[in-house]
C-alpha cells in the first residue's frame, strides 16, 4: 500500500545483503529481542539487521517493530514503517491505529481506520478497543455503529471502551445505558466499573459514583487504585468525610497501596471534608512524596484559611529541593486571597517568573484579581486584567465582578457585564452579580432589566444548595424545602433557632435580601435558608458536642455566616461549613475566616 508519511523521517538504512556468516535468530526470538529493547539505538540495529536478512516485510516482526517504537515514544519511526510495509494486514493496522490514540492522536487513528476499511480488511475486538480509546464523543458514536455493524458491541473490552467514550464525552445517560445493559454473559471486570464509576465522579455526578461503588462490593468485585481514586474524588465533591474515612479504611484492608497517587486523593478529599487533621496524618506517613502531593497539603491549607502553615509548607518544600509548580502557586496565592495579604501575594506572583520560571497562568491572575477586589483595590484588579499577557477567560471577568457586588461599584460592574455579554461570555453568574450589584443600590428598575436579558438569553440561576452528610447518607436542602422525611422535626428546631436568636437580640441581615419586598417577608425568606435547614437538620440528628459538617454550593450567605456564628456559642458546638469559596470554622461564636470571605 502507498500513503504518504504523517512525519519525514529518515527510514532505517538498508546495508547489502547477509552472507551465511551472519546468520539471524529464528523469528519467534527476533520477536522477543525486538519486545524486550530498552532504547531505540537497539531497535534501529535489529532493524537494519531484518533489511540486510530481506526480513523488513516481515507481518510479526513489524509487528513486534512498530509497538516497540511507540512504547518508546518513537512514534514517526512506527509510521514510517507501516507506510513502507507492503499489504499490512489487520494485526499491523490495529498496532499503528492503537499507537496514534495512545499518543492522542484521534485523527490520524481515524484516517488509518478508513484506509483499513478500504483495503477490505475486518477490524476486530482490539483494533476497536483500541481507537475508542481517548476518543472524542462526536465520532466514538460513529465508531459505536461500526461496533454493531461488526458484531463487536457486546464484546467487554469494546463495551468498556464505548461506556468511556460516552461518560468522557458528557453524555452519561448514553453510558449508563451500556452499562447496565452489558450481557450477562460478559460479567463485568474491576476496569469496565472503574470506567463508570470515574465518569460519573468527572461529570459531577458523586453520589451515582459511590452509589455505583457499592454495587460493584456487593458484586463482589474487588477495587483497585484507580477505584480508591474515583470514589475518594467523589466523596470530596459532596464533602461525605464519613464515607472518605470508611473506604480509606476498606482499600488498606483488602491491600490497595496508599502510594503517592492514592495519598494525594486521600489528602484532597479529607480537605474538602473538612478533616484538615486527617489531611495532615496522611500527609505525615506517606513515603516518597513528589510535588503533587505537597501541593494538595498546601492547597488544603489555603481553603481552610489556614495561611501560615501554607507559606511554611511551600518554604520547606522549596527547602529540601522540590520545585514548586503552577499548581503551587494557585495553593499560595489563594491562602493569601483569604487572608487579605495583598503584599505577599504580590512577592509571589512576581517570583513565579523571576525565582522559579513559571510564566502566570489565567489561574493566577484570578488569584490576584480576588485578592486585590477583595481588599476593595478595584482599579487595580481592573489595571492588572487590562494588561495581562494572556487573554483573560469569562471566570476572571466574573471574579472582578464579584467584587464590584461586594464593593458597590455600579459603573465598574456595568462596564464588566456590557462586554462579556457583548463577547458572548456572560453565565447566569454574571446576571445574577449585576442584579445584585442594582438591589443593593435599590435601583429595581436596573434589576428588572437585568431579570429581562436572563430571560430573553434563557439563563437561569443556579439555586442554592446545603448538604449535610448523616450515618453515610448525604442529605440535600434548597431553600424553603419541604421535601425531606423529617421536616416537621427540622422546622421545629428552626423555631426554637429563631427563639435563641431574638433572646441574643439578633437583628436578621435583611438588607442582603435584594428583593422588593416587605421587612417581614425579607425575613421570612432569610429563615429559611437552606444553610439554616441543613443546620437545623444536623443538630436534630447528631449528638451534642459532636462537629456539624455542612457543603453549600454557592457563597454562604453574610446572614447565615452570623446566625452560625451565634448557634456555635449557643450551643458550644463547633460548625464546618464549606462554601464555594472556602472553609469557615465556627467555634463559640467566631469564624477562622475573620468574617472576610
Amino acid at each position: 500500500m502507498s500513503t504518504t508519511p504523517l512525519f519525514t523521517t529518515p527510514s532505517p538504512s538498508a546495508p547489502p545483503p547477509a552472507t551465511t556468516k551472519h546468520l539471524l535468530p529464528p523469528p519467534d526470538k527476533l520477536a522477543r529481542l525486538i519486545t524486550n529493547s530498552k532504547s531505540t539505538k537497539q531497535l534501529l540495529k535489529l532493524h537494519a539487521a531484518l533489511y540486510r536478512h530481506n526480513l523488513h516485510q516481515h507481518p510479526i516482526l513489524n509487528f513486534h517493530l512498530l509497538r516497540s517504537y511507540s512504547s518508546l515514544n518513537r512514534l514517526h519511526y512506527s509510521i514510517t514503517l507501516f507506510n513502507q510495509t507492503s499489504n499490512p494486514n489487520i494485526f499491523l493496522y490495529t498496532a499503528i491505529i492503537h499507537s496514534l490514540a495512545q499518543h492522542n492522536l484521534h485523527q490520524q487513528a481515524l484516517l488509518y481506520y478508513s484506509q483499513l476499511l478500504a483495503d477490505s480488511l475486518q477490524p476486530n475486538a482490539f483494533t476497536f478497543s483500541s481507537i475508542l480509546k481517548s476518543c472524542p464523543l462526536k465520532p466514538g458514536k460513529s465508531l459505536h455503529s461500526q461496533t454493531i455493524k461488526f458484531g463487536f458491541d457486546e464484546n467487554l473490552y469494546v463495551r468498556t471502551c464505548l461506556v468511556d467514550v460516552y461518560a468522557r464525552g458528557g453524555d452519561i445517560l448514553s453510558a449508563k445505558k451500556l452499562f447496565d445493559t452489558m450481557p450477562e454473559k460478559n460479567l463485568k471486570d474491576v476496569v469496565c466499573w472503574n470506567v463508570m464509576i470515574d465518569g460519573y465522579t468527572q461529570q459531577a455526578f458523586p453520589n451515582e459514583a459511590l452509589v455505583l461503588f457499592r454495587r460493584m462490593l456487593k458484586a463482589k468485585v474487588r477495587p483497585n487504585e484507580v477505584t480508591a481514586l474515583a470514589v475518594l474524588s467523589a466523596c470530596g465533591q459532596i464533602g461525605a468525610l464519613e464515607s472518605g474515612r470508611w473506604i480509606h479504611s476498606y482499600i488498606e484492608n483488602v491491600g490497595v497501596k496508599v502510594n503517592a497517587q492514592v495519598g494525594t486523593a486521600l489528602i484532597d478529599m479529607y480537605s474538602k471534608c473538612g478533616s484538615l487533621e486527617d489531611a495532615c496524618l496522611v500527609f505525615g506517613r506517606l513515603n516518597d512524596k513528589d510535588v503533587v502531593a505537597w501541593n494538595s497539603m498546601i492547597v488544603g491549607y489555603a481553603m481552610h484559611g489556614f495561611t501560615i502553615d501554607a507559606f511554611r509548607l511551600f518554604n520547606e518544600m522549596v527547602r529540601i529541593g522540590l520545585k514548586p509548580t503552577d499548581i503551587t502557586f494557585i495553593g499560595i496565592l489563594s491562602a493569601c486571597a483569604h487572608a487579605g495579604l495583598v503584599d505577599e501575594g504580590w512577592r509571589f506572583f512576581n517570583s513565579m517568573k523571576d525565582e522559579h520560571a513559571i510564566e502566570p497562568k489565567v489561574e493566577h491572575y484570578g488569584c490576584m484579581v480576588n485578592l486585590l477586589g477583595r481588599s476593595g483595590q478595584l482599579e487595580e484588579a481592573y489595571k492588572l486584567v487590562k494588561n495581562m499577557k494572556i487573554e483573560p477567560d469569562s471566570v476572571l471577568w466574573g471574579t472582578l465582578l464579584g467584587a464590584c457586588r461586594l464593593h458597590g461599584n455600579i459603573y465598574l460592574g456595568e462596564k464588566i457585564a456590557e462586554y462579556l455579554v457583548s463577547q458572548n461570555l456572560a453565565n447566569s453568574g454574571t446576571y445574577i452579580l449585576l442584579s445584585n450589584i442594582y438591589a443593593a443600590k435599590g435601583n429595581w428598575d436596573g434589576v428588572a432589566k437585568v431579570r429581562t436579558l436572563m430571560k430573553e438569553s434563557g439563563v437561569q440561576k443556579e439555586p442554592g444548595s446545603s448538604s449535610i452528610e448523616i450515618n453515610n447518607k448525604v442529605h440535600e436542602f434548597l431553600a424553603g424545602d419541604l421535601r425531606h422525611p423529617k421536616s416537621k422535626e427540622i422546622y421545629m428546631m428552626l423555631d426554637e433557632i429563631n427563639g435563641w436568636l431574638k433572646a441574643e437580640g439578633y437583628a436578621p441581615k435583611t438588607d442582603i435580601v435584594l428583593h422588593d419586598i416587605e421587612e417581614e417577608q425579607k425575613e421570612q425568606s432569610l429563615e429559611v435558608h437552606s444553610e439554616k435547614l441543613a443546620i437545623a437538620f444536623g443538630l436534630v440528628s447528631t449528638q451534642p458536642g459532636t462537629t456539624v459538617k455542612i457543603v453549600k454550593n454557592l457563597r454562604v450567605c453574610l446572614d447565615c455566616h452570623a446566625v452560625t456564628k451565634l448557634i456555635s456559642k449557643i450551643t458550644g458546638r463547633k460548625f464546618l461549613m464549606r462554601d464555594r469559596n472556602r472553609f469557615h470554622h465556627f467555634v463559640n461564636g467566631s469564624c477562622s475566616c475573620g468574617d472576610y470571605w
